[in-house]
Formats: structure tokens, C-alpha cells, sequence
């Protein structure tokens, strides 16, 4: 049983045999399905079966050899709207099963993105027929949380063409410093420790929060997961046809990426609305759009 089903509105689904209910429903009332080519040369089906607008369950499976569609596993999904694009990307396949994860590069936040894939079938099938340009690609990036609450904005005000820059210089320095620019490592070790210094000032008389106004941070063993807080740009409030549960649809700017959530509105503490803050932990998916070979 997934965790993040009650995300999309599935908060009701306590036991095994009710997962396993609900996968067999999707399956049977699925709205697309799409097939593609495993390297190992098998059929592999993926159906999907929508419950609100954006969101529902993903169902990916073969057909035994009596032509009868065998459920291998099967996920919540949610895609946003909001599209950026990355170079270098890579896909790599996990090892358990036929899913695969996204690797790339974000200069805003000086680390790695790795997101879980959700148009799997798109991926092997332009990799079979050598289509797939993994050097470059748009991507949707959205998270799915079962764990949230609403913060209150802080006041700041609006960025001058100064700070503006500041934060282009630092985004060509962290991209020197991954080409190997040891200058460049210099100064962005001394930023640091000036942050940290500043932090270190400010904490004793004012709370974390109202330092700390975004961030973007991996969190527990699994590398899809991460701690988000941004802005709230946009709220919708949409419900699940099944269960008639209602699910916040949320697009929030964290450091500078613009990413859409979904929660429940059970496992949100608080009432978002625009210009407050969203603090939570992510499932983080992605949609790749990969560039055309001509």
C-alpha cells in the first residue's frame, strides 16, 4: 500500500486488500493506456486512471500468456503545470522494478534534482527507437505530501537590480566551481560561513522562519523525498469524484523553482492563500519532455 494515496484523496485506504481493490478498479476503468519495450525486450502496459483534475493512479503491468493484464505495481500520481528546462539530464532505472528516476542539475539550489519519472512509457519507447536526447529536455515537476502546514508570510521587500545580480553572479559561480574553479570554491566556502555567521546573530532574538524564508532540502533515506518551503502563488481546492475528498492544489516558489503540490486537506495544518508559506515534506515526480532529434 502507497503512502501518498491519501494525497490524492485515497485517506480511507487502511488495509492491503483495499489497495489491491482500488488497483483492480483502475485497471478495469482506466482512461489511457500506453505501451512500450523493456530492454529486456518485454511488453510493459501502463494505464492511467484519473480521480480529479491532474491526479489518480498510475497502473503499470504486462499481459500473462492467457492475455489477461497482471498489475506489477501501481502509484498515486499528480503533474504540474509549470515547465522548466535542464540540461545534462539523466534517467536511470531502479533496481527493484520498471520505474525509473531523473537526475539533474539546478543551479538554484547548488545540488542535484532527482525526481521520480511518471511518463515512463514516453522515456522507453524514444529510447528503443533512438530518439531520446538525454542532454537536454524540459521538465514538470510536481510533489505529492501527506505532511504540511501554512507559515506566515515575512515581509521582504522587492528585489533590487543589485540583488538581482548577486544572485546570477552566484549561480555562474556554483556553476565554475562544479566545472572545478578553485577560486570560485574559495568564495562560495567564505559566503557560506558568512550566512552561517549572520544565522548565528540573528537566531538568539528572532525564530528560524523568520530568518529562513525558502528552502529546498533532501530529507529522510529516500532520494525523491525532500523538506520544501516557498511562497504560495496559487490555491485551488479540488475533490476526489470517488471518495469526495478534498485535496489543495498549491503552485509555491522555492528558491526560485516553481513547483506545484498536492496534499489533503486533512493533512494540512493551516489555510494556504496566496503570499503565505508552505512547509512539507515531498514526494517529488517529474514529466520529461525530451528535446527533438532533427
Amino acid at each position: 500500500m502507497h503512502r501518498y494515496l491519501r494525497a490524492i484523496g485515497f485517506s480511507n485506504i487502511q488495509k492491503k486488500e483495499e489497495f489491491d481493490a482500488l488497483a483492480a478498479f483502475s485497471s478495469e476503468c482506466f482512461q489511457t493506456e500506453e505501451i512500450a519495450v523493456t530492454s529486456e525486450g518485454e511488453d510493459f502496459f501502463e494505464r492511467r486512471k484519473a480521480f480529479a483534475e491532474q491526479m489518480g493512479l498510475l497502473v503499470r503491468g504486462i499481459y500473462n500468456e492467457k492475455d489477461e493484464y497482471q498489475i506489477e505495481y501501481c502509484i498515486p500520481y499528480f503533474t504540474g503545470k509549470t515547465e522548466r528546462f535542464y540540461e545534462d539530464m539523466i534517467i536511470e532505472r531502479h533496481a527493484e522494478k520498471e520505474s525509473y528516476a531523473g537526475v539533474c542539475d539546478d543551479m538554484n539550489l547548488g545540488v542535484s534534482l532527482i525526481f521520480y519519472l511518471q511518463n515512463v512509457t514516453e522515456y522507453l519507447n524514444r529510447r528503443r527507437y533512438g530518439m531520446m536526447e538525454e542532454a537536454s529536455a524540459s521538465l514538470i515537476l510536481s510533489g505529492l505530501s501527506v505532511e504540511g502546514r501554512i507559515l506566515m508570510p515575512v515581509f521582504q521587500k522587492t528585489p533590487v537590480v543589485s540583488e538581482i545580480k548577486a544572485t546570477k553572479d552566484r549561480n555562474q559561480m556554483l556553476q565554475a566551481a562544479r566545472d572545478g574553479d578553485e577560486d570560485a570554491i574559495e568564495n562560495l566556502t567564505l559566503e557560506d560561513m558568512d550566512t552561517y555567521s549572520m544565522i548565528s546573530r540573528r537566531i538568539a532574538d528572532e525564530d528560524v522562519f523568520s530568518i529562513v524564508t525558502t528552502h529546498f532540502m533532501p530529507c529522510g533515506v529516500e532520494c525523491d523525498h525532500y523538506n520544501v518551503m516557498g511562497e504560495i502563488l496559487e490555491v485551488e481546492l479540488r475533490e476526489n469524484n470517488k471518495t469526495k475528498e478534498n485535496i489543495y492544489v498549491m503552485t509555491i516558489e522555492t528558491n526560485e523553482i516553481l513547483l506545484d503540490i498536492c496534499i489533503n486537506q486533512k493533512d494540512l495544518l493551516g489555510e494556504p492563500a496566496p503570499g503565505r508559506r508552505f512547509r512539507g515534506i515531498i514526494w517529488l515526480q517529474g514529466v520529461v519532455h525530451f528535446e527533438e532529434k532533427w
